[in-house]
Formats: structure tokens, sequence, C-alpha cells
């Protein structure tokens, strides 16, 4: 379970970022409605944090994967040792 925990920690430090980006957005909305910045620099800016957070949704995604795949790894090991403990059982009788 070791590994499973620290994809979950990734996953946790990934949505944390997601979540400051996002309030980035909105600070940046905030600023261009008090005319403090234009909005063609808004839409810059708010373009960069897009792509930060679709690259960090990717990296969820793909350990969200990685997760799926440990405990499918797991199940098939677990079923295995059942296996051999059934033959093993059989052979003593």
């Amino acid at each position: 379970m070791g590994f499973i925990d620290r994809l979950e920690k990734n996953i946790a430090k990934l949505e944390k970022k997601i979540e400051k980006n996002q309030m980035q957005i909105e600070q940046l909305k905030e600023k261009m409605n008090s005319k403090k910045i234009t909005k063609a620099k808004f839409n810059l800016k708010k373009q960069q944090i897009d792509t930060k957070i679709h690259g960090l949704n990717a990296r969820v995604r793909v350990l969200q994967g990685g997760i799926t795949k440990e405990k499918k790894h797991q199940e098939e090991k677990a079923k295995e040792k059942e296996e051999k403990k059934e033959k093993k059982a059989k052979k003593k009788k």
C-alpha cells in the first residue's frame, strides 16, 4: 500500500497547485475589473495559467491510472497466492 499512498499524496499536491492557479485567475479578474491591468494582459496571463492547469490535470490523470494499475496488480497477486494455496491443499489430500 506504500506505493499507492505516495501516488495519492502526489495527486493531493497537484490538486492544491491547481486550486492555487485557479485562485490566481480569480485575482487577475479582480485586477482587470478594477482597471489595474488591461484585458489583453489578463488574457495572456490567464492563458499561461490555463496551460499550467491543463498540464497538472494531465499529471493527475496519469497518477490515477497508475493507482488503478497497481490495485489491479495487487488483486492479481492475491488471486495467484490463493490458487497456489488451493493447489497445495489438493496435493496434501
